[in-house]
């Protein structure tokens, strides 16, 4: 009987793609894998270190694990166990504790993945920016997922003052353009129907061989347009580096869906200038508006932390108005919280909790207004939808190219592939439904012999 594997991702985009590396190399190595929460003989984490919420549910992931099935082999990578071995060490139960640089080299520093009654084993090097500790990662035929995961760049140069993630994962690199390609080829022909290219900072791909002229992602970006997708997603990109030229490819080619996901993190100078980030309010704000402008229909998804140290009520209510008035679609608030040898810790002015609560559910509640907003403009247009898995509630369930998810009764698409829909009804109507996930707008399959397209 084959021996068995259960994988769990916190995170961002990248570390979804990373993961379904490393499920990879189970499967090769002759593993069967098993769905998260069902019992095997060997669990892997990949963690999250973004705030202390992020590690606070890593150790309880962990600990469930553990004592839902304490025979599990169980190891625990990503970013919190490149930055915080010792916390995870303490757990009793952990067998193995990779770093960043370690994480696709499990079968290197294990085999036969059986417990035993020893200290937990942690293997970690320090974070660089070496291409050699690139690990290639992309979505692959161990997922059941339609929309692929690429990456194609790690670390970050950047210095944002609350950020840990450069210490995590080192300094800024890019794959080489050829594997690039190469790994996206490999998508298209398992049958993916969309790429999400993925990374650190995704836009700050930059590759420079010898005999050859640097890289960038408009370069990616125009080579991966040759290729047989029908769609192409970049993960997040930040302001400064979402160029005119990639606009300018957006509009021009149909394989490049129409949305974009930037940060902002405040609306409020003061706050950017503590934040160390590296625009104005108004170089972000004439973006948004060339984006809206410049490609129909397109959807725009903003991240914003509040609570930052040094936002006081007024600078707050700047960000809230601020973010009022922009064409947007969605936001991804974050409560700011203190991480370990990161500049902001040393800020003074800090928010008091209740505050930082107060002011998170303010901007949920205005994320929602806005997505609601942005659904209701569609109803009964038509719109080609790409369908995923099935729901136990009997529907199935896929993302227009400006990421407005859209359901429709099982028996009418087929996993994979992408149908002409008419949207027929927003079930956005209720605010409670904030806080289990975004409830999908209802649709209807056209109906004509073309309904399904191949």
């Amino acid at each position: 009987m084959a021996r068995t594997v259960s994988l769990h991702t916190l995170g961002c985009k990248l570390n979804y793609s990373e993961t379904s590396t490393i499920a990879k190399q189970f499967s090769v190595n002759g593993f069967e894998i098993k769905e998260y929460g069902e019992a095997a003989d060997v669990f892997v984490l990949n963690t999250c270190t973004v705030t202390e919420n992020a590690d606070r549910e890593c150790r309880q992931i962990i600990r469930s694990v553990i004592r839902n099935n304490p025979s599990s082999y169980i190891i625990i990578t990503g970013c919190y166990a490149q930055l915080q071995p010792e916390d995870i060490a303490k757990i009793e139960g952990v067998d193995l504790i990779l770093g960043e640089n370690e994480k696709f080299k499990i079968f290197e520093y294990v085999s036969d993945f059986e417990k035993k009654e020893l200290s937990c084993n942690v293997v970690i090097s320090s974070a660089s920016g070496n291409i050699s500790d690139f690990g290639e990662a992309f979505s692959a035929d161990t997922d059941s997922r339609t929309r692929a995961f690429l990456k194609i760049q790690d670390g970050c140069d950047y210095s944002c003052s609350y950020c840990t993630i450069p210490l995590a994962r080192g300094s800024s690199r890019s794959l080489e353009p050829t594997r690039v390609i190469e790994n996206a080829k490999k998508l298209v022909d398992t049958g993916y129907r969309e790429i999400i290219l993925t990374g650190v900072n995704t836009g700050d791909y930059r590759y420079s061989g010898e005999g050859m002229n640097e890289w960038k992602l408009i370069n990616i970006l125009y080579e991966l347009d040759k290729l047989n997708i029908d769609r192409i997603r970049i993960s997040s990109i930040e302001p400064n580096l979402l160029t005119d030229e990639i606009i300018a490819l957006y509009k021009s080619s149909p394989k490049f869906c129409n949305h974009f996901h930037i940060p902002l993190q405040s609306g409020n100078e003061e706050v950017l200038k503590m934040m160390k980030r590296r625009y104005k309010n108004e170089f972000f704000r004439d973006l948004v508006y060339k984006l809206k402008d410049g490609i129909k229909d397109v959807g725009i998804g903003v991240d914003v932390i509040v609570g930052f140290p040094g936002e006081t009520d007024e600078y707050f209510e700047t960000t809230l108005k601020f973010l009022e008035e922009l064409p947007i679609m969605y936001l991804h608030t974050f409560s700011y919280s203190e991480r370990k040898n990161t500049a902001s810790v040393n800020l003074p002015g800090k928010v008091e909790i209740s505050k930082i609560k107060d002011r998170s559910r303010i901007l949920r509640y205005l994320s929602l207004s806005k997505r609601f907003d942005f659904y209701t403009k569609y109803l009964g247009t038509h719109q080609k939808v790409l369908f995923e898995s099935k729901k136990d509630n009997g529907y199935i369930e896929g993302y227009t190219t400006n990421y407005i998810r859209v359901k429709v009764k099982a028996g009418e698409a087929v996993e994979n592939s992408i149908s002409d829909v008419i949207l027929t009804r927003n079930e956005l109507n209720a605010l409670p439904s904030l806080l289990k996930g975004v409830v999908p707008l209802e649709g209807e399959i056209i109906k004509r012999e073309t309904e399904i397209i191949s």
